[in-house]
């Protein structure tokens, strides 16, 4: 089990959505300090305002695609907040919904560099210390469109797909090394957020945002490896492990409704 109490939480992309959902919880356990994360200074104000806990959070300005911001304000963090305890990698975006071919080099690498690189280079600050300690926690917030080629959200699947192999092979990695270190990754199906505003879903519900918060807090305490969300998501896995992909593609990209939910998609203004 991972205990939250009298730890720090370090959390990406906490101004808002299910970033800022989990930093409540996080202090709801006892966590000695709530750390946020955010490019978005006004959002970030929101979420220490709306925890009012003055003495048990904090917020840094950072813009997680760049490393040297990552290096400089983590090692800030480490100074007025003490060291990372449990990390949530939160931060995404995605650029919109257009075919791949019209998307910008500039769309391209800035998707990449938050939703990808960024987990990987903050981990591997946090890391050292956690590996000393032999205690510690990284959560890796990716997609079910890491697990599934949803079309009009090629780059964003690509980052996704990119964020589980590489938080599953760093968990298998401490695993291998005996290491108290634990990492939890976590594939939630769209999230009613605002992030994802426009898409529509016919076979799999939009996701509550506090209910899924709860879900991933619970899946950390609980050191789960992996945490599908909903549970049934699990299914359109094994559908692509037993039937043709022309089958798959029928079923479940266009009976079920999967490849059009990003057809009408307009996503946070």
């Amino acid at each position: 089990m991972t205990r939250i109490k009298d730890k720090c939480v370090l959390i990406t992309g906490a101004g808002s959505g299910i970033g800022r959902i989990m930093g409540r919880l996080a202090l709801e356990r006892g966590a000695r300090k709530v750390v946020v994360w955010d490019i978005n200074e006004q959002n970030i104000a929101a979420s220490l305002a709306a925890y009012g806990a003055p003495e048990r959070t904090a917020g840094y300005r950072v813009d997680v695609s760049d490393p040297q911001q990552i290096a400089e304000t983590h090692a800030r963090t480490c100074r007025e907040c003490g060291a990372v305890d449990i990390l949530i990698n939160c931060a995404g975006i995605i650029t919109g919904n257009k075919t791949f071919e019209q998307q910008s080099v500039a769309e391209i690498e800035r998707t990449m560099a938050v939703n990808a690189s960024a987990p990987m280079l903050l981990a591997r600050e946090v890391l050292p210390a956690m590996i000393a300690r032999n205690e510690g926690h990284v959560c890796n917030i990716a997609s079910a469109a890491g697990m599934i080629s949803n079309p009009r959200m090629s780059v964003y699947a690509a980052s996704k797909w990119a964020v589980i192999g590489w938080s599953d092979s760093l968990r298998i990695e401490l695993q291998e090394a005996r290491s108290g270190v634990h990492v939890t990754t976590v594939a939630p199906y769209y999230i009613d957020t605002g992030m994802f505003r426009g898409v529509r879903s016919r076979l799999v519900p939009i996701l509550d945002p506090e209910k899924t918060a709860r879900k991933i807090i619970r899946a950390i305490e609980r050191n789960r490896d992996f945490r599908g969300i909903p549970w049934g998501f699990h299914l359109i896995r094994f559908a692509q492990g037993i039937l043709p992909t022309s089958w798959f593609d029928r079923i479940i990209g266009h009976w079920a409704g999967i490849y059009h939910t990003m057809d009408h998609f307009t996503g946070r203004k």
